[in-house]
């Protein structure tokens, strides 16, 4: 079965714009910004995949002077006109260098390789945004986990995919969003946690943190699995031994 990238279009981009941090989505963002401050230095960032830039306006929040770059015309156009201070760029799939190489101390990537598909793609893509990296840079990488397309959410259902339960890594996923208008069914490439280590390992990283942020009780939003299983997963990841020792040369 051919993967449609749900958000590659107007009405979808549309839809996702007004989005901001509700209910499953919060828990994304909640630690980042602990996350970054305990393994990143430096302020140059890259947010890849940065869509409607939701997540690159997170980053100049945070401090940091940040290139939003994505590969639908779609969302970063409305990108610019909710943020028209910010630097959007179009790019290629692992074509990455005019942003500057070796020069961020941060690449950013929130929710973008559940739609990406293919080993080989995602490598290459991997290796695009490791070579941004400066020696000591870090690449955080936020996605879902397995558990999420086989669990109800208080931002997504998946009762109505049971197929899901039988995905391998690469085969397409669904689920339904419940926090925008648009609830037609969103198409994911599932991904186990073993075949990431495999995929960094590939492309010259190394996988320095996991994090899995689950829910509270005292928060006040309406917990259907969050508070005992994490729809997230955030990898902190840099580039491998060998790579960090030549960029130091």
């Amino acid at each position: 079965m051919e993967f449609e990238n749900t958000y590659n279009n107007q009405a979808r981009a549309e839809s996702y714009s007004k989005l901001e941090f509700p209910n499953t989505y919060y828990l994304a963002y909640r630690d980042l910004p602990k996350i970054i401050a305990s393994h990143v230095t430096g302020e140059k960032a890259v947010d890849f995949g940065c869509g409607t830039g939701r997540s690159t306006r997170f980053l100049k929040q945070l401090g940091f002077e940040v290139i939003g770059v994505d590969i639908s015309d779609d969302m970063l156009e409305i990108a610019r006109k909710l943020d028209s201070s910010g630097d959007y760029r179009a790019v290629t799939d692992g074509k990455y260098s005019p942003l500057g190489t070796g020069k961020f101390d941060l690449v950013q990537s929130i929710f973008t390789f559940d739609n990406i598909p293919g080993w080989g793609n995602r490598t290459n893509i991997l290796t695009g945004l490791r070579d941004l990296l400066k020696p000591t840079g870090k690449m955080i990488l936020l996605d879902s986990t397995p558990e999420l397309y086989i669990n109800e959410w208080a931002s997504f259902s998946t009762k109505d995919f049971p197929e899901n339960r039988t995905a391998r890594t690469g085969d397409i996923v669904r689920d339904i969003m419940l926090d925008v208008d648009d609830r037609r069914p969103v198409e994911d490439i599932f991904w186990t946690i073993s075949d990431y280590q495999k995929l960094f390992d590939l492309s010259g990283l190394s996988l320095e943190a996991t994090y899995k942020p689950l829910g509270f009780k005292d928060e006040p939003y309406e917990w259907v699995s969050e508070v005992k299983i994490a729809p997230w997963i955030i990898f902190v990841i840099k580039k491998g031994e060998r790579l960090q020792a030549e960029g130091d040369r």
